[in-house]
């Protein structure tokens, strides 16, 4: 697909995008206070609809688009009332895999005033099951190869995103692909040695993919600005890229068009997860709507921002 076209498939009854990934509860701990390790700080505690492929399907309904989600959600009460939740924010649930003996995955987060503390991520029965939340691409409930907008997260297992990258369900696609978090960065490397897909990474995940294309014993790149990170990602094979770097400037890059960079507008942070998810979501839904490369960046970062300033949230 041309870096510079974006339009997405129109076929009737396809969703306008597919958001392949994690769909959980988010348990999130916040205080208003700086907080350290073995910090204990009064606060909120909230439980709201999460996972990176439900958080961008999230902001890609507000925006007026159609997400469908293939992911999986357990039968146990949790996942009930995860799968209502989605069908009130009009997030399409009904390719979902949802396993009788597994339950709904979780993740859980403390924030404090100076970012994330610390965050665990119970995404097991998503790699448990595999590639069984694909059988809608197999089965004849959605076409393949597929030929629209897919949104990947890394929480599938190495296996299946390796399988995803290499195989011929989603050739046709325009995909898009996130880490889900720097301890899953690596699991992204056959994307760019297949040449596939847009990754949206920050600096930090970008140098743990480039030292693991460097080889085995390599150690992790410390970028320090997101134009550096999105270059040597691209010199590494990758087609397309969006490298963020916090409060900093960050960069679009492909082999077709060069690096793009801008700034985003600077605000008092409070809340931290979910915003990579929302920069992402807001940067396809604006392509997938024609906006030009630097319009699509710009809107990405605002709708960032205003998400971190605590001005809009996931609920």
């Amino acid at each position: 697909m041309p870096m510079t076209s974006h339009a997405h498939d129109t076929t009737p009854g396809l969703p306008d995008i597919l958001c392949i990934g994690s769909v959980l509860w988010d348990v999130i701990g916040r205080s208003a206070r700086t907080m350290h390790q073995g910090a204990d700080m009064p606060g909120r505690i909230t439980r709201l609809p999460g996972g990176v492929a439900l958080n961008i399907a999230m902001t890609l309904a507000r925006d007026g688009l159609r997400p469908a989600l293939l992911s999986a959600v357990g039968q146990d009460a949790e996942g009930d009332a995860l799968i209502a939740a989605c069908a009130m924010r009009g997030i399409e649930t009904r390719f979902s895999h949802r396993p009788r003996d597994l339950p709904t995955d979780q993740y859980m987060a403390i924030e404090g005033a100076n970012g994330l503390i610390a965050a665990i991520a119970d995404a097991h029965s998503l790699e448990a099951v595999g590639d069984a939340i694909l059988a809608p691409l197999r089965d004849g409930q959605l076409p393949n190869p597929y030929p629209a907008a897919v949104a990947l997260d890394g929480n599938l297992t190495p296996a299946l995103l390796s399988q995803i990258a290499t195989g011929a369900d989603f050739t046709a696609a325009d995909l898009r692909v996130a880490p889900a978090s720097p301890g899953k960065a690596t699991r992204l490397v056959p994307f760019v040695q297949a040449g596939r897909g847009t990754l949206y990474v920050n600096c930090e995940e970008a140098g743990l993919i480039c030292a693991a294309l460097n080889g085995a014993d390599s150690a992790p790149e410390p970028f320090t600005d997101a134009a550096t990170a999105a270059r040597a990602l691209l010199d590494r094979g990758a087609t397309r890229v969006l490298v963020t770097n916090g409060a900093g400037a960050a960069t679009e890059g492909s082999t077709q068009d060069g690096l793009r960079t801008a700034k985003p507008r600077q605000i008092t942070a409070r809340q931290i997860t979910g915003a990579g998810d929302t920069f992402m979501a807001a940067h396809i839904a604006a392509e997938l709507r024609g906006a030009a490369a630097g319009t699509a960046l710009a809107h990405a970062l605002e709708a960032a921002a205003t998400y971190v300033s605590g001005e809009t949230s996931n609920a």
